[in-house]
C-alpha cells in the first residue's frame, strides 16, 4: 500500500486529490496538511511514501517544507512531489534543488495522477524528457557556475559523466541507449551507478547535478 501525505492550503483541492487517490486499492491518504509546517510535522510522524506538497502555502511554502524533509535523515524514504498550477512555475527548479523528486500540475488527469504517485513511490523522478527540456530552457539557463569541481564528480568514470550529461539534457534511458548505441539495460545500469556514486535519490537530482557541475552547459548541444 502506498501511503500519501497531502498538503495544500485549499481544503477543496485536498478533498479532490484525496477522492481521486483513494479510488484504487494500492494508494491511501494517511494525512492532510493546510500549511508547510504542518506538512513537515506530519511527514515526521506518519512517514508517508509520497508527500504531495503545494508550492505555495502559508507558514512554510512547499520549497521550504521540501528542504526540511530532505534534510531529515529519518525521512530519507519520503518522496516529495510539488503541486503547481503552471508547467513552468518559477519555483519548480528551486524545489528540485531543495530535494523534490518532481512536480505535477494540479489539472493532471486522474489516471496520470495515480500513475505518478506510483512512479514517485518507486523512487523514480516525475520529470518526463519533454518537461525536463522545458525546465532547462526556462529555468536552468543560468544556474550558479561552480568555482571548483563539485563533490562526487571525480568518482564518475568518463562514460558515467557522459550519461549524466545526457540525463541532464532530458534524455530517457531509451534515448541514451540509442544515442550511445548501447542496450537499454546498460544505459539504466550506468544511470543507477552514477546516482549511487553521487548519493542522489533520483533522476531529478541527477539533472540538477548535471547543470551545477558543468557537465551540461546551458544552450549547448548533445
Amino acid at each position: 500500500m502506498i501511503r500519501v501525505l497531502l498538503a495544500d492550503d485549499q481544503p477543496l483541492i485536498r478533498a479532490g486529490f484525496k477522492a481521486l487517490l483513494e479510488l484504487t486499492d494500492d494508494i491511501t491518504v494517511v494525512g492532510e496538511a493546510g500549511d508547510g509546517a504542518q506538512a513537515v510535522e506530519l511527514a515526521r510522524r506518519l512517514l508517508p511514501d509520497v508527500a504531495l506538497l503545494d508550492v505555495r502555502m502559508p507558514v512554510l511554502d512547499g520549497i521550504q517544507a521540501t528542504r526540511r524533509i530532505g534534510a531529515d535523515p529519518e525521512l530519507d524514504g519520503v518522496r516529495v512531489v510539488i503541486l503547481t498550477n503552471y508547467a513552468l512555475d518559477e519555483y519548480v527548479f528551486a524545489a528540485l534543488r531543495a530535494g523534490a523528486s518532481g512536480f505535477l500540475l494540479k489539472d493532471i488527469e486522474p489516471g496520470e495522477l495515480l500513475q505518478s504517485v506510483r512512479v514517485a513511490a518507486r523512487g523514480d523522478a516525475l520529470l518526463s524528457p519533454s518537461v525536463t527540456r522545458r525546465l532547462i530552457e526556462e529555468y536552468v539557463s543560468t544556474p550558479p557556475r561552480p568555482v571548483s569541481v563539485p563533490a562526487g564528480l571525480e568518482r564518475l568514470t568518463g562514460r558515467e559523466q557522459e550519461i549524466v550529461a545526457l540525463v541532464g539534457r532530458g534524455m530517457s534511458n531509451e534515448e541514451i541507449a540509442e544515442h550511445l548505441v548501447i542496450s537499454g539495460a546498460t544505459a539504466k545500469t550506468h544511470v543507477s551507478r552514477a546516482m549511487g556514486k553521487l548519493g542522489v535519490r533520483d533522476r531529478a537530482q541527477l539533472v540538477v547535478f548535471a547543470y551545477e557541475s558543468g557537465l551540461v552547459v546551458p544552450g549547448g548541444h548533445v
